[in-house]
This record gives structure tokens, C-alpha cells and sequence, in this order.
């Protein structure tokens, strides 16, 4: 649901240095000089000193590439490259994100609106997109006009409006997007690109950010920063010679050839589609609080609740899933179990006899991989009628930290393994399972991909990493979660959201406690492989760490 359409106006205070940027290394401030004053000074600053060599250019990014993947604000830390559950406890997609745009001529403050909106809000998930990133790729002939000033990067025509609405209905997914990075010293893409994830809300800013009818369409709030040409012409000269490698003529060529004309045809028009506008940008704080409240509303009746109880009751005596295999119980691996299990064992043993596990869980698993009939000559020059592996390559994911201790195991039956890793860690206000670190593998979608983590007791942690998985396009039943233990409840959540993923564990235990460890359990692997000081509770998950 849209905003209700409003133009929020606050007393107007002292205006803002003109010099002031466009992003958040320039925060606004009050200045009690003329606006004449003001002008000359700003302009001033922008020209080299007398006698002075021109600085040599700076390779610079867009905005998506060189922000960090958080925010730092008084009050917390923002993650913009993470996220908490975009799904239920049935593994299927709960509301869409919050998309907030963000629209306004060149240098009007956008980007400073958002991380006011941003740190206003108080939610830790946020991914900010920025139009900067999406300008197409230019011709050799359409570099040479760019290198010349003239090229007009503020038409339509100018931005690859396609990949912005693909990207941005991912995003609003909760899947994980690939976003160019734009070099604004040489006009053109880079070959690396960032990875960004869904959140809670998306802020996406840009001077087109309205002029796409499927783009409007995916938009929850549409807000329009309005701010003076003479400061928009100010902080674009600032910026432009000061980030971007720019002269003083050539900016204002650009200014006066294509920025004004277009923002006078194109983006002010688009004003009239704003549910806000918002004068004078972030020293407008009335707006910014009428978005916020607004916000908050929205977000109180799309949140999530991850229900563990709910969890807990679903499967209750239901029969374990077909897709379920546990290691033969011979009494060397009981006697194993009976060694781990124990209290009393040291750690050296705890650690010892948990490898010998883990290899043969490995072993194990790899028996459910694909294998097809080949033949191969012996060294007696005889055929052999065998089998090998039918896929493309394996690759290993631990859920850290627990997960970790498994790598050696899988290194060492499968040469040339690659190693990705997942931090799951649980918000101890909510219970939800978060996502705050990711490293995979490129072109990791090709692979069957083997899910470590010691032990699953809710299924909670296990789930968040299959979905992050399959955001990766990887395809579920190339998916292998291998555990040494695992709670009846951890199995039947999995299994119900992801039936074709392969479960493969030692043992399952039938219960869990009111907090939801493992009865009879294991006690914290984490702590008593690495040696680390147990919590109070005896918990089986990591502390402060994921939910099984």
C-alpha cells in the first residue's frame, strides 16, 4: 500500500552549506552566510590554487560498490548485505520487502535522504540500490562523446531500465542479485560485480527512479527530493572535480548541455507521481518523520514471525521422511556416539572420535551421489566395467562455526573440494535465525553442494542456509545437509520445506527441551571441540549463534 500522496514542508531552518555532497562523507549543516557569499565561496573551494598541477584522476565506483556492507548510526549497526528470514517455517516466501524510491535531480541529496530514512528507521536490514550502477554499456563511439562531455548520461535512454526491474524483483524476493559496478572516470562497467541480498527494506535512488511504469509498479513509497538548482549545480561541480576526475568546463558544458534540460523534460515532471515530496532534502526532518512513521506501519504488518513452537508441533508423531538417511548403528559407531556423548570425555578424545564420525558420515554421503557405468584399462591391459561420478564438481558449505570442523573430513575423501561458508547467528530478541555472513563459491548453481553444520535441533539455522542455497540457484535436490546429530523436529522441519534435499546424519535423538536443545544431545559442540567456555544451559547451538 502507497503512502498517501503529501508534501511535507518543515520551518524552513538555516539553509545548508551549498558545497555540501551528495553522499554520506558530506553531512549537512547550517550556514549563516548570503546565499551570493555562499555561491562564491563554494565555487571558490572547487578551483585548483594558483600555480598548482592538476591532480591526477581518481578511479571511482558507483555508489553500490564502494559502500560498505554496513552502516554504523548511533544507535546500531545496519546490515546492508544480509538479511533475517525471508520465508516461513514452511520454507515458502513470506511478504515482499519494503521498497521505498527515492527520485530528484542530480546532486539533490537523494543518497543523504536515505541514510537519514535508514537511520530513523532503526532496522537492522537494508539493502541500498543506486541507479549509478545500471547505465548501459557504451559503444566506442558513444565512449568517445562521454570522454568529450558529450554524451547525455541524464536521458531514460541512458540506463538499462531492464536489469534494474529484474534486479529489483529479486531483491524484493529475498534472492540474491548480481549489480554492475560503474566506473564514472572511464565511462564504463567493471568485470567484477557485487552481490547484494533481500532485506527488510530496499531503498533504491536514482534521477530516474520514476520514469518506468513496471519500475513504479514495484515501488511500496515514492518520494521525490526537491532542492534548489543553484545548491543541485554546486554539489555536482564538488563532487564531479573532486570524486570523478572532472574539470571545471567540462562540468559545467555537461551542466548546461544535458543536466538542466533533462531534469526540466524528464525528472520534474515525474514530481507529480511522488506519494512525498520532500523540499530542501535532509533539512527537512518533518518529511523524514512522516516516512518513517509510515514505514514502520508497513513493516509492523509484513513481519515475520519465526514460530519455533509452531516448528515443534507440526511433525509430532509423523514417521521420519524418506529423504532421511542415517549411518547404520554398528557398535563401533554406538560405542563412537557413547565416547562424545559423555560428559566426562576430554576434549582430545570429544575431538578424535568426532573425526572418525565425520569421515564416515562423508563417506557415507557421497554413496547418494550420481555415478554412471565407465570402463577403464588396467595396468594388465584389461577393460574394467566401474563407475564415476556423474556431475559437474562437489562443494563443500559449512554453517559456521561448528560446521568448519567438518572440512577436513570432507577435504580428505574429495580431492580439490571447494569450500564455501554460512554464519547463521540467532537475534536473541526474536529467536529468528539471521544471516550476516556469506562466502560461496563462483558458479557454485552447477554443483551438488554438501551442507555441513554438527548438529540441527530446530532446523531453524539449517533451513535459512538451504534457502540461501537455492537464492544461488542451486537446485534443491542437489543439496546434501549432513549432520552428526539431529533433533526429530530439525528433520521434519527440513524435510517438509525442502523435500528433495538429502538428509544424511548418525544419529537422531527424539526430543528437544523447552529451549529447543537436543534430548539426550551432545552438549555444545562448538565449545567443547574448539575448548571454548560452555553456556549456563549446557545448549547444544552456538552461543549466540545459529538455531540448529
Amino acid at each position: 500500500m502507497a503512502a498517501p500522496p503529501a508534501s511535507a514542508d518543515a520551518p524552513r531552518p538555516a539553509p545548508p552549506p551549498l558545497a555540501a555532497g551528495d553522499g554520506p562523507d558530506r553531512p549537512e549543516g547550517k550556514n549563516e552566510t548570503t546565499c551570493e557569499d555562499r555561491n562564491a565561496e563554494s565555487l571558490d573551494r572547487l578551483l585548483p590554487p594558483v600555480g598548482a598541477g592538476r591532480s591526477p584522476r581518481k578511479r571511482t565506483t558507483s555508489q553500490c560498490k564502494s559502500e560498505p556492507p554496513l552502516l554504523r548510526t548511533s544507535k546500531r549497526t545496519i546490515y546492508t548485505a544480509g538479511r533475517p528470514p525471508w520465508y516461513n517455517e514452511h520454507g515458502t516466501q513470506s511478504k515482499e520487502a519494503f521498497a521505498i524510491g527515492l527520485g530528484g535531480g542530480s546532486a539533490s541529496g537523494k543518497t543523504t535522504v536515505a541514510r537519514m530514512i535508514i537511520e530513523a528507521l532503526d532496522v537492522p536490514w537494508v539493502v541500498l540500490l543506486s541507479m549509478d550502477s545500471f547505465y548501459k554499456v557504451l559503444t566506442r563511439q558513444q565512449q568517445e562523446q562521454a570522454a568529450h562531455n558529450n554524451f547525455n548520461f541524464d536521458h531514460p535512454d541512458a540506463f538499462d531500465f531492464d536489469l534494474i526491474i529484474s534486479t529489483l524483483k529479486k531483491l524484493k524476493q529475498g534472492k540474491s542479485v548480481k549489480v554492475p559496478i560503474y566506473d564514472f572516470t572511464t565511462h564504463s562497467r567493471k568485470k567484477d560485480w557485487k552481490t547484494l541480498y533481500g532485506a527488510n527494506v530496499i531503498i533504491f535512488e536514482g534521477i530516474m527512479a520514476f520514469a518506468d511504469k513496471t519500475l513504479l509498479e514495484l515501488l511500496d513509497m515514492k518520494i521525490f527530493v526537491d532542492t534548489d538548482s543553484d545548491i543541485r549545480l554546486v554539489r555536482r561541480l564538488r563532487r564531479d572535480i573532486s570524486e570523478r576526475g572532472r574539470d571545471i568546463e567540462g562540468v559545467i558544458k555537461q551542466y548546461n548541455k544535458f543536466v538542466k534540460p533533462a531534469f526540466d523534460q524528464y525528472i520534474q515532471p515525474t514530481m507529480r507521481v511522488a506519494d512525498i515530496v520532500v523540499p530542501r532534502g535532509s533539512g527537512n526532518t518533518v518529511a523524514i518523520d512522516l516516512i518513517v512513521q509510515h514505514v514502520h506501519s508497513q513493516l509492523e504488518e509484513r513481519k515475520l514471525r519465526w514460530d519455533l513452537a509452531a516448528l515443534a508441533s507440526a511433525h509430532q508423531c509423523h514417521p521420519l521422511p524418506r529423504t532421511l538417511s542415517v549411518l547404520k548403528s554398528t557398535p563401533q559407531v554406538r560405542g563412537m556416539h557413547t565416547i562424545i556423548r559423555d560428559r566426562e570425555t576430554s576434549r582430545d578424545e570429544f575431538i578424535f572420535y568426532s573425526k572418525r564420525l565425520m569421515r564416515l558420515l562423508i563417506e557415507h554421503a557421497l554413496s547418494f551421489l550420481p555415478f554412471q557405468d565407465c570402463v577403464v584399462q588396467t595396468p594388465q591391459g584389461q577393460d574394467y566395467a566401474g563407475k564415476c561420478y556423474a556431475g559437474k564438481q562437489i562443494t563443500g558449505v559449512s554453517i559456521l562455526r561448528a560446521g568448519e570442523t567438518m572440512e577436513p573430513a570432507l577435504r580428505a575423501v574429495c580431492k580439490d573440494v571447494r569450500i564455501g561458508t554460512i554464519l547463521i547467528q540467532t537475534n536473541q530478541l526474536t529467536g529468528e535465525p539471521e544471516l550476516h555472513y556469506l562466502r560461496l563459491p563462483k558458479d557454485i548453481s552447477d554443483d551438488h553442494v554438501i551442507l555441513m553444520d554438527c548438529t540441527v535441533s530446530t532446523g531453524a539455522a539449517a533451513m535459512m542456509a538451504v534457502r540461501v542455497l537455492l537464492d544461488h540457484d542451486v537446485p534443491e535436490d542437489k543439496i546434501f545437509l549432513l549432520s552428526l546429530l539431529m533433533a526429530e523436529m530439525g528433520v521434519h522441519s527440513v524435510a517438509y520445506a525442502f523435500p528433495r534435499v538429502r538428509i544424511i546424519t548418525t544419529a537422531v535423538d527424539k526430543r528437544v527441551n523447552d529451549l529447543f536443545r537436543i534430548i539426550p544431545g551432545i552438549g555444545n559442540f562448538g565449545d567443547r571441540y574448539f575448548g571454548t567456555d560452555a553456556v549456563p544451559d549446557g545448549s547444544d547451538d552456538e552461543e549466540g549463534g545459529s538455531t540448529g
